[in-house]
């Protein structure tokens, strides 16, 4: 299988998982301003949406959305126990985790990457960001990850966070959620994806 990604976009998720898992796969870097690949294609005839992440399968199936393409590939190897057994409350507990981080933080950063925002919006998005983190923050008290062990949810909430520096908000006045960044910082899943993105040195 094939990860279409962009370094440090929110594909970095995805790009965990797979580290985690140990699957076998190839990586595919995409511009998302000019909708090229790395080696030259054009990405919106593999992704029509022209977003990363974009996971293409051994039979060339296609597969989009982030906290999906999470799902299917810990559905790949569930003894990792990186989804919670189909079925089960804890997996819809999951699901719950991975809809409201999409929703309400990962959307919650988007007026923050446009130069064109204004300054009005930017304030509102980061106290909106806040409330986001304050929630987390008490969740987390006392907790290694969001659910009782380490889970899909944890690659995607650990990839919005590291935002937050980029867009000169300070996790400082979130002790637990710096903790909880260093922690899935450390696992080897998370340290090999960030290497192959270049982005820890």
């Amino acid at each position: 299988m094939k990860l279409f990604y962009t370094p440090g976009a929110c594909s970095l998720a995805p790009h965990i998982v797979l580290q985690e898992l140990g699957i076998k796969f190839d990586t595919e870097q995409v511009d998302l301003k000019t909708k090229k690949t790395k080696s030259g294609g054009d990405f919106t005839k593999v992704n029509p949406k022209g977003s990363v992440p974009t996971l293409q399968l051994d039979n060339g199936e296609i597969l989009t959305e982030g906290a999906v393409i999470m799902q299917y590939l810990a559905d790949q190897k569930p003894d990792a126990h990186l989804i919670p057994k189909v079925g089960s409350f804890d997996r819809y507990r999951c699901q719950e985790w991975l809809n409201y981080i999409a929703t309400e933080l990962h959307k919650g950063f988007a007026p923050l990457w446009n130069d064109k925002t204004p300054e009005e919006t930017r304030t509102l998005a980061k106290e909106r960001l806040a409330k986001g983190f304050d929630y987390l923050s008490e969740k987390l008290k006392n907790k290694g990850f969001l659910m009782s062990d380490y889970t899909v949810a944890d690659a995607y909430l650990f990839t919005i966070l590291s935002w937050a520096p980029i867009v000169k908000i300070d996790l400082a006045k979130w002790p637990t959620l710096l903790g909880y960044v260093e922690k899935v910082k450390s696992r080897p899943g998370t340290m090999t994806a960030l290497k192959a993105e270049g982005l820890l040195k």
